[in-house]
């Protein structure tokens, strides 16, 4: 009797396959999401180091808030792409609809601080009056639009979940495009629109963004995807208890590394507002080969919640070596060519040139870190679509405090340059890969189970 099983070159070939189907809309979804993080740089840099500086804060910010939501969309992956996997379609649209629901009340908690302590807020990193001010305006005006942005994020992440990763890309397309154009018209004032500065920048893209949300949101509710709303203000406390349970660890280290962001740029704030800008111009460039390696890691996710809710854990495991094969090969060529290109990329963000001769260094350093890095995406990721959320968190408390916080606080004691601040994230980067490939050879998060309930409740 034949076997239904394919050939092991066959098994490989479709699980390349299905990771670059699932992979490439995803990043170039991150890569548009990048790309408007770079284009408000490069709009700040017009209007000077000061705006570079604020903007680049302002980013750090938003990104805290995005982070915590972020561990809530792993938790999201992990459930709905198990329960879409096992075919249990109900389960799949009750915990993407916990999971949005979630995601609208703790982006609402997360505002309120971002509305009314801006200030306070920039004032945290360090810099100087006139740069503070600027970067709280930003806060504020950008804050206003994050219950849009959590809305968006937790819908594109519940449809990726089921395999569908053009539909986010499409809107996110029109987002992107209309974000840097309304962030450009004001913050320059273009035609009947009043001159804002750096402030212009946050309203006008958050507004844009905030629209195609909206007409996103429409879509769904129209019933328009193959994963359908709930359309009622239920619940089922189950699966919020599941959700939480895979999300606080998530949650925990997306919090975690943007305190530890936050920390490490206040240590290169006392270097000055020329190192600031540069690294927040070299942040900006380098996202690009790192959104490719996020891509990766959300399409190894994916793919393993479905194989083990489908009952195929060898197949799960295959999944995560093969995108960590190709999240090696795109991310290493990427940033080998930008490498060759950072004295040029750093000219064409901005004409201070003790800003660009650090940035070039940066971008160096951070090249370095991308074997690593592809590590810690993919097999992570991988990690995470199986529900397994706890041994990232603790490889990346490892790699931040023993890896960068500590070295970066030794080197300001010692009085070394900027550089050998640079220098910590290659140890990192280098600890956290090690600690998850050892996690991923031992096959012991294969293991995990999820509750077994009877269903939405009302």
């Amino acid at each position: 009797m034949e076997s239904d099983t394919p050939p092991a070159g066959a098994r490989r070939e479709s699980a390349s396959k299905r990771v670059w189907q699932l992979a490439w809309p995803t990043i170039i979804s991150n890569l548009l999401f990048t790309l408007v993080g770079f284009m408000h740089i490069k709009i700040a840099a017009g209007l000077g180091t000061s705006a570079v500086a604020a903007v680049t804060t302002g980013h750090r910010v938003f990104f805290l808030v995005q982070a915590i939501l972020m561990g809530l969309s792993v938790a999201a992956t992990a459930m709905v792409a198990r329960y879409w996997g096992a075919g249990e379609v109900a389960r799949a649209e009750m915990a993407s609809w916990t999971a949005l629901l979630l995601s609208l009340l703790i982006a609402g908690l997360l505002t309120v601080p971002v509305l009314v302590v801006p200030e306070s807020i920039a004032g945290l990193f360090g810099l100087d009056p006139h740069t503070t001010t600027l970067a709280a305006r930003f806060i504020f005006w950008l804050g206003m639009f994050n219950v849009f942005a959590a809305a968006n994020m937790m819908l594109a992440t519940a449809l990726r979940a089921t395999g569908d990763v053009t539909t986010p890309l499409y809107f996110l397309i029109v987002s992107s495009s209309l974000n840097i154009a309304f962030g450009y018209a004001l913050a320059f004032g273009l035609g009947p629109l009043p001159e804002m500065g750096v402030a212009g920048v946050a309203l006008g893209g958050g507004a844009a963004g905030s629209l195609v949300t909206l007409g996103f949101l429409a879509f769904w509710w129209q019933g328009n995807f193959a994963l359908k709303p709930v359309k009622r203000l239920s619940i089922d406390w189950s699966g919020v208890r599941q959700l939480m349970r895979i999300a606080t660890p998530a949650v925990t280290e997306q919090a975690v590394v943007q305190v530890a962001f936050l920390a490490f740029f206040a240590i290169i704030a006392d270097y000055g507002t020329t190192a600031y800008a540069a690294y927040g111009i070299g942040i900006s460039l380098v996202a690009f080969p790192i959104v490719i390696g996020f891509g990766f890691g959300v399409a190894t996710a994916t793919l393993v919640g479905q194989q083990l809710g489908a009952g195929r854990p060898d197949r799960a495991m295959t999944t995560g070596w093969r995108s960590l094969r190709m999240a090696l090969i795109a991310m290493i060529s990427l940033s080998l060519l930008m490498a060759w290109y950072a004295e040029q990329l750093a000219t064409f963000m901005i004409n201070d040139p003790e800003v660009i001769a650090l940035t070039v260094a940066f971008i160096y350093v951070i090249c370095l870190t991308m074997p690593m890095m592809a590590c810690d995406f993919a097999l992570a990721g991988a990690l995470r679509g199986a529900g397994d959320t706890r041994f990232p968190l603790m490889a990346t408390l490892t790699g931040i405090l023993l890896g960068r916080l500590l070295p970066a606080w030794l080197c300001t004691t010692l009085g070394l340059s900027v550089y050998w601040i640079f220098g910590v994230m290659l140890l990192d980067y280098s600890m956290k890969a090690v600690l998850l490939v050892y996690r991923y050879r031992s096959r012991k998060w294969l293991d995990l189970r999820f509750e077994q309930h009877p269903g939405p409740t009302l």
